[in-house]
């Protein structure tokens, strides 16, 4: 065994991430890959029955893109790809506001989305768009058929179809403004309003675009989701992606891409690694048990930070648990990543145990965790738990069952890394706006580091986020995978079951810092009662906490 000469800092950690470690290779984000079993069949309590009569058992999926498709913007219906064969990541208060879905104590950032400005704004949109439909079609008129699509409302249809002149509505586009767009349809599909919904989506065809405007992009990706959500179609848009799903190298190079240019995850593994070698630091034998371990790249570093230990490594087993999904990103099983961090640690002199649990976290219970007695154990839940089913969607509550289960293993210490986001049982349009302010935070963090026109940088956003966006704006029910939650939530959520908040160092704050130096200026890090919060600009991003 190898020992070092000198102690290594805790900031030391984070510059192995851009040393030549042996055999490191990208990392599979889970809060950007793509979902399991993203499918809805709930879509609204209004009772409202909507068809796209002119595509009738057909599915409107995203543009298919490849890194060699051709990209357009959606200026019209025939820009949607039509198909009958076939989304670095994914909180809530114990109620929702709608005019402001971050009303928390735990948040204080704004939101470009948040307040009455924008929807009293939205209100006016929809209004002028009202008094043009009016003047065109008379004031008896509740249908527009300006995208070859049928609108009905409840049992009764509409007697007679009126066409509304579309270059009339188009004329008003140079006048608009994308956001109070995307708010204005959203807020007319909460509210019931077809004829305005029809309206709305005929002008953002016009507007949006993969290749556009961070705002642009988001908004093609949003209007998926409404157009999964009309025809109650987000498990049938899952099922075409799906069939067209790029190959195990190519999502593979996708995800690569966003955890090359953003920081979301090495924020999550530079964090968690600190803490766990601090408290680790005179243990023999520690056990790490990872809730979503795709490709084991976190823990390589980690390896070769306890390997310079003073007085020799520990012995290190980690217990590995993911779900068939990353298994198409990494083209196998969970073996690959136990041969790949077992050959590592050898190669640092490391003694190495490796278990795998191919399994969802919700089927997870004690017998698939392996821990033995004189073991020091870690947990990690890096942007996992938000996939829990919690109680307002299932009895079992798998949320809160997994902090229970983990408690009861007494852990030296759990690391926790989640989305900055209130989604989970967020009535729809505050969930819809909370959704459009943080995925226009993220489109403009990816903006400032890639071309727009770059192939592989829209072909990741297609594959690795868009269908978190349709996921939320689209589905509900247990169908609704991306369900998350701000982090004074889970800190209710942790402390019920029995934990305490273990405060993160200036070590972690110090090795984050110098994480964000090789990222945009527009990156913004605080420290806020023992946790970190990674922001873009005044909006807060993801949380970092650990727990004892």
């Amino acid at each position: 065994m190898q020992t070092s000469q000198k102690h290594q800092t805790p900031a030391s950690i984070h510059r192995l991430y851009d040393q030549p470690v042996k055999e490191i290779d990208p990392f599979c984000l889970p809060h950007i890959q793509i979902l399991d079993n993203n499918v809805c069949s709930d879509v609204s309590s209004q009772g409202t029955s909507v068809s796209f009569q002119t595509y009738k058992d057909q599915f409107f999926t995203l543009e298919s893109s490849t890194a060699t498709a051709n990209f357009v913007v959606y200026d019209s219906p025939s820009a949607v790809s039509i198909s009958s064969s076939r989304s670095p990541f994914s909180p809530q208060g114990s109620q929702s506001c709608l005019s402001d879905p971050h009303h928390s104590p735990d948040n204080t950032y704004g939101s470009p989305f948040s307040g009455s400005s924008v929807i009293d704004d939205s209100n006016e949109l929809k209004q002028k768009l009202r008094a043009l439909e009016i003047s065109l079609l008379g004031p008896e008129s509740d249908v527009i058929d300006s995208c070859n699509c049928c609108f009905s409302s409840g049992a009764n249809q509409a007697a007679s179809m009126a066409s509304l002149n579309c270059d009339q509505l188009v004329d008003m586009i140079p006048r608009l403004d994308l956001k109070q767009v995307l708010v204005a349809c959203g807020q007319a599909l909460y509210e019931d309003d077809m004829s305005a919904v029809a309206g709305l989506m005929h002008v953002l065809e016009k507007m949006v675009s993969v290749s556009g405007e961070p705002i642009q992009r988001l908004g093609a990706y949003v209007l998926e989701g409404l157009r999964a959500r009309l025809e109650s179609t987000g498990s049938n848009i899952y099922k075409t992606l799906k069939c067209k799903e790029p190959t195990s190298s190519e999502l593979m190079s996708y995800m690569h891409i966003l955890f090359r240019i953003c920081p979301y995850w090495k924020f999550a593994y530079t964090s968690a690694n600190v803490v766990i070698k601090e408290v680790m630091e005179y243990e023999p034998k520690i056990h790490i048990i990872d809730f979503q371990i795709a490709q084991g790249t976190q823990w390589m570093f980690l390896i070769a930070a306890l390997a310079k230990r003073l007085g020799g490594p520990p012995s290190i087993c980690i217990t590995g648990i993911d779900d068939s999904q990353s298994s198409h990103a990494r083209g196998g099983g969970l073996d690959i990543v136990g041969r790949r961090l077992l050959e590592f640690a050898e190669s640092y002199n490391v003694p190495f145990e490796f278990h795998d649990a191919a399994m969802s976290g919700c089927e997870i219970q004690l017998e698939h965790l392996k821990v033995q007695s004189g073991e020091a154990l870690a947990v990690n839940f890096p942007y996992v738990l938000h996939h829990m089913p919690d109680e307002s969607v299932s009895t079992w509550n798998h949320r809160d069952r997994l902090l229970r289960l983990v408690k009861s293993l007494s852990p030296k210490v759990v690391t926790f890394v989640e989305q900055e986001s209130n989604t989970n049982t967020s009535p729809f349009f505050s969930r819809y706006l909370e959704t459009l302010d943080y995925y226009t935070a993220m489109f403009e963090s990816i903006d400032v580091a890639c071309p727009r026109d770059d192939k592989q940088r829209i072909s990741a956003e297609q594959h690795c986020v868009a269908r978190d966006i349709v996921n939320m704006i689209a589905c509900e029910g247990p169908e609704r995978v991306e369900r998350h939650e701000l982090l004074g939530k889970w800190r209710s959520r942790f402390m019920m079951a029995g934990f305490s908040p273990y405060p993160l160092s200036s070590s972690v704050t110090m090795a984050v810092r110098d994480l964000l130096k090789e990222y945009d200026s527009n990156y913004r890090l605080e420290e806020r009662e023992g946790a970190l919060y990674l922001g873009w600009l005044n909006r807060a991003m993801a949380t970092s906490s650990a727990w004892r």
